[in-house]
């Protein structure tokens, strides 16, 4: 063989190596652009899942003061603190029935929605401890006036249920009548929905639950004995909405399992390693952010995520749990009403 095709051989070969490289460059690339794709994908559809309302905007300088404390320092110094501060927060569990999965989920189309639970949910400063305070559904109340997205306000309505603000006026009027009746600012508001809290429970692989007498409801379709249960989400919302199956059948023995079940979760999420599962992750950001209406400032997955990071050091076990105090209302048995001065004393101990 002469020198002259030798090299002409190496050439060859040093063009079918070029090509080889060239091909697994652009696939490289390509994974790369599908890759990034992909995950601005993700954060578009998971930040695009959330709903809000401007509340703020809505409500005007008509409000209780915010309570402003010292922010505990966090972080490292090359790092972008997390906020600390104390805030309160209303969650509204809501039985909208808009929707196929909502209506399967909640009995069919009830032409309407309330708040069938209310939470206020009180984090301290340095968000290592809390306290979540249950406002029954059945309380008496006096609702104020509230700007209606109809247009115009509503008139201020005496003695009526508290779960009618929301029915009337959405988390606007909700979020104003708990204050008129705590006298304390919500810095935010989070709303869930039926599936999207059954979704999350099964996204979370269940949650455990222990009860401590039977529940035998068929209004809720629940039936457990009393013990140790592991729930799948459509479990979990009936044990949630469950009344008529445990104790007296009011509100407030829903209110003990709801407190119960909050609590599950917490641990449920604190034992679960998302973080390994990509795809756990994901259901589990979808299952959140799917179900959630928020006010503005919880409005995008980037605010949700700096709320998530503040909170990774409220353990479970830190988390109180009460009602706010109540005794039957002198007009109506199956009614309550705020008992005072217990209940005031407890919203100002918020503050």
């Amino acid at each position: 063989m002469t020198r002259h095709e030798e090299h002409g051989e190496d050439g060859r070969r040093a063009g079918r190596r070029s090509r080889v490289l060239k091909a697994a460059g652009l696939a490289l690339a390509g994974a790369l652009v599908v890759g990034i794709g992909a995950g601005g994908w993700v954060y578009w559809h998971l930040n695009d899942n959330i709903k809000s309302v401007d509340i703020d905007s809505a409500l005007g300088d008509n409000r209780p003061a915010r309570v402003v404390t010292t922010p505990t320092p966090s972080g490292s110094a090359s790092a972008t603190p997390l906020p600390t501060e104390a805030m309160n927060i209303l969650v509204l569990g809501s039985d909208s029935r808009s929707g196929k999965e909502n209506q399967a989920l909640g009995g069919g189309d009830s032409g309407g929605a309330r708040s069938d639970t209310a939470m206020v949910v009180h984090i301290d400063a340095g968000r290592t401890s809390a306290t979540v305070v249950s406002i029954p559904r059945d309380t008496l109340v006096t609702r104020p006036s509230c700007p209606l997205s109809s247009g115009g306000t509503s008139s201020v309505a005496y003695g009526t249920m508290f779960n009618s603000a929301y029915s009337l006026g959405g988390p606007v009027c909700a979020v104003k009548t708990v204050e008129s009746i705590t006298n304390v600012r919500m810095d935010h508001y989070i709303e869930v929905d039926f599936s999207g809290f059954a979704k999350l429970v099964n996204a979370l692989g269940g949650v455990t639950v222990t009860t401590d007498e039977d529940i035998d409801d068929d209004d809720s379709h629940l039936h457990l004995d009393a013990g140790t249960h592991h729930l799948t989400g459509k479990q979990a919302l009936a044990l949630a909405r469950t009344r008529h199956g445990i104790g007296d059948g009011s509100d407030l023995g829903r209110i003990k399992l709801q407190q119960k079940l909050v609590k599950s979760l917490l641990e449920q999420i604190a034992s679960t390693d998302l973080l390994t599962s990509p795809t756990k992750l994901y259901e589990v950001a979808d299952a959140i952010t799917g179900s959630l209406t928020t006010d503005t400032g919880l409005n995008s997955l980037t605010e949700l995520m700096e709320l998530g990071q503040s909170l990774k050091g409220l353990k479970a076990d830190n988390v109180r749990t009460l009602t706010m105090p109540v005794v039957t209302a002198p007009s109506d048995p199956n009614r309550v009403v705020a008992d005072e001065p217990e209940a005031s004393e407890l919203w100002e101990s918020l503050k």
